[in-house]
């Protein structure tokens, strides 16, 4: 299993103290990439979203990228998601945007797509729509079109029921053989399935707990023998996230997690991520979840719900996504949380949890490129 580190521009409550909070969650969260790649992390995704005020301010996430690209070495950066729905951003657009990041990643770069993350985002580009499930026609419409647009010399043109172009050269054309790896943001069991049978990668944010995790993971496994990809490879991968907070000693993670608001956090999610199912317990916005108590956050980590711990126990806790079968796990860590803290997380889990389980420490994405040996152009291998 691999690890990540996911990161969306949350702001949170800081900004009603703070006039420069918005700035300060931005270049905090460049840094902890830039230690996740330092700590042997071998991926860091960054969100697309709009308008999504407190819980995301990451909307120009390909310039936030563009950034990283220079500032880092090893990580694989990756979209997640970039929003290909032409009213949100046009389809030749974003395979520049793709094929932009991956030479200057030199390779590095993962793409993944979605379809925004509910009615508040949607109808802000989409005015008037009565089922949020009207993006996925959009979605399934332009998704098999990027390939076409990075392998073929002129794209022949596209005259679809939401966008047309005429035959055009499109450029840059990606960095050595083939095309980045394809992902998609799968929300329920049908997603994954749907994602299988395209040949793509899932990046499963809405996956809650480890038993719920199995049986969705084995039904994409199955499922995804059988694919007729889109693109020029299977990419036969599944990510998971999971809040993670790691300290020295247990009662510490636990302070920590106590004092970071991760109630608000949650509440958050649950009023944009409105097309999510809510769970029992989960208030209506304006109503917020209880603050959480040490006793919740033990029951959180008792249900699998979070990581927390000091590096031992976080180890353990991660062998549980390991025996699941989950490919990659990728940490969100909330600005509610401090700078100090969430550095600390990172250096220890990539000192005392990475070299346990990532078994592929040179991080090579001959894993996921068609080229021959796994050799890119210049020779080495990544």
């Amino acid at each position: 299993m691999e690890f990540g580190l996911f990161v969306q521009g949350y702001v949170g409550k800081r900004a009603e103290t703070d006039p420069l909070a918005e700035h300060k969650a931005l270049m905090e969260e460049t840094e902890y990439v830039i230690q996740a790649d330092a700590s042997g992390f071998k991926y860091a995704w960054a969100s697309e979203h709009h308008f999504l005020e407190e819980y995301s301010h990451l909307s120009a996430n390909d310039v936030f990228l563009g950034y990283l690209a220079h500032a880092t070495e090893r990580i694989h950066l990756g979209s997640g998601i970039f929003n290909p729905l032409a009213q949100v951003n046009h389809p030749v657009k974003v395979a520049e945007k793709v094929a932009m990041l991956d030479h200057l990643s030199e390779g590095r770069f993962e793409f993944g797509s979605g379809r925004g993350a509910g009615s508040h985002e949607i109808l802000g580009f989409l005015p008037g729509i009565t089922d949020m499930n009207h993006t996925k026609e959009i979605w399934e419409e332009t998704i098999a079109e990027f390939p076409k647009m990075w392998l073929q010399e002129e794209y022949p043109g596209f005259q679809g029921k939401h966008w047309q172009l005429p035959p055009r050269k499109i450029f840059p054309k990606p960095y050595g053989a083939s095309h980045p790896a394809m992902w998609y943001a799968a929300g329920s069991p049908s997603s994954y399935a749907m994602a299988a049978k395209k040949g793509l990668g899932v990046l499963g944010f809405s996956v809650q707990k480890v038993s719920d995790m199995e049986w969705v993971l084995e039904q994409y496994k199955t499922a995804i023998r059988d694919a007729e990809p889109i693109g020029d490879f299977v990419n036969d991968n599944v990510m998971v996230t999971s809040t993670a907070i790691c300290a020295e000693t247990h009662d510490k993670a636990v302070e920590i997690a106590v004092n970071g608001g991760l109630n608000y956090l949650q509440s958050l999610v649950f009023r944009y991520h409105d097309t999510f199912p809510r769970p029992d317990g989960i208030p209506e916005w304006p109503e917020l979840l209880p603050d959480y108590t040490a006793e919740v956050i033990e029951l959180l980590i008792a249900e699998e719900l979070m990581i927390c711990g000091d590096p031992d126990e976080v180890l353990g806790q991660c062998r549980r996504w390991e025996r699941a079968g989950a490919d990659q796990l990728s940490f969100g860590l909330p600005i509610g949380i401090s700078y100090e803290d969430t550095m600390n997380t990172i250096r220890l889990i990539g000192e005392h949890v990475i070299p346990e389980i990532d078994t592929d420490p040179v991080h090579r994405t001959s894993r996921f490129r068609k080229a021959a040996g796994g050799l890119m152009p210049d020779g080495l291998r990544r």
